[in-house]
C-alpha cells in the first residue's frame, strides 16, 4: 500500500452548541415570573408614642435594676428579698413645659417601664452594703400604673459611674426643690408629694 493510500486519522469535529438547546434556555430566563403579589392586608403605620416626647434626657447611666420586695410566691407572708429588675438606661427627664424631673428607667430588650418616679428632694440615696458601685433609696413610684412606695438598688459597672450618677441625682434633686418651693419658700405645703402624684400624668406608652 503507497504512502498515499494510507487512511489519515479523522478529525473529530467539534460539537457546537445544540441551537435548541440554546433557544429552550433563553426561553427559560424570559420566563422567569416578575410578578408582584399585594398584601390581602394593608396595615396603616400608626405612630408609637413613649409618653417621652415632650421631655429632654438630661442624662443615662447603664445600669442594673433591683427592688426589693415580696414575689409571687411568696405575696403577703411578709417575705422580701432583692428580685433584678433588668438592665437599661437609668435616665433623668426634665419635661419641657411645666420644668419637674423625674427619673426614668426602661428594660433594654423590652422597653418596659421599671422605674418611673418624681425627684423628690426628700428621696436619699444610700451606699449599698459592701459595695461601692450601688446605691439603694426608696420614692413613690409609677412604673406598674399606680403609685407604689418601693426600695430601689442601681448598681453600676465601677464605683466613678455610681459616684458621678448621685451627684447628677442629687443636683437635679436642688433643681426640683426649687421648682417646687418657688425658689426660697420651704416646702410646707407638701408640694413634692404633689410631684409624685403628678407623674400620674406622665404616662408612658405602655401605660396608654
Amino acid at each position: 500500500m503507497s504512502d498515499d493510500q494510507e487512511t489519515k486519522p479523522t478529525e473529530t469535529p467539534k460539537v457546537e452548541e445544540e441551537p435548541k438547546k440554546k433557544e429552550e434556555e433563553d426561553k427559560v430566563k424570559e420566563e422567569e415570573s416578575t410578578a408582584t403579589f399585594e398584601p390581602v392586608v394593608k396595615l396603616e403605620e400608626v405612630e408609637v408614642k413613649s409618653g417621652e416626647e415632650d421631655e429632654e434626657t438630661l442624662c443615662s447611666y447603664r445600669s442594673k435594676l433591683f427592688v426589693y420586695g415580696e414575689t409571687l410566691l411568696d405575696k403577703g407572708s411578709g417575705k422580701k428579698t432583692w428580685r433584678e429588675r433588668g438592665i437599661g438606661e437609668a435616665r433623668i427627664l426634665r419635661h419641657r413645659e411645666h420644668q419637674r424631673i423625674r427619673f426614668l428607667m426602661r428594660q433594654e430588650k423590652t422597653m418596659k417601664v421599671i422605674a418611673n418616679h418624681a425627684l423628690d428632694p426628700r428621696i436619699r440615696l444610700e451606699p449599698n452594703a459592701g459595695s461601692d458601685r450601688s446605691w439603694v433609696w426608696s420614692a413613690f413610684d409609677f412604673a406598674e400604673g399606680e403609685l407604689e412606695e418601693k426600695v430601689f438598688a442601681l448598681r453600676f459597672a465601677n464605683s466613678d459611674v455610681a459616684t458621678e450618677f448621685k451627684e447628677t441625682y442629687e443636683k437635679y434633686q436642688k433643681e426640683m426643690e426649687s421648682l417646687l418651693a418657688g425658689e426660697d419658700k420651704p416646702d410646707e405645703s407638701g408640694e413634692a408629694d404633689e410631684a409624685a402624684e403628678a407623674l400620674s400624668g406622665l404616662k408612658t406608652g405602655d401605660e396608654e
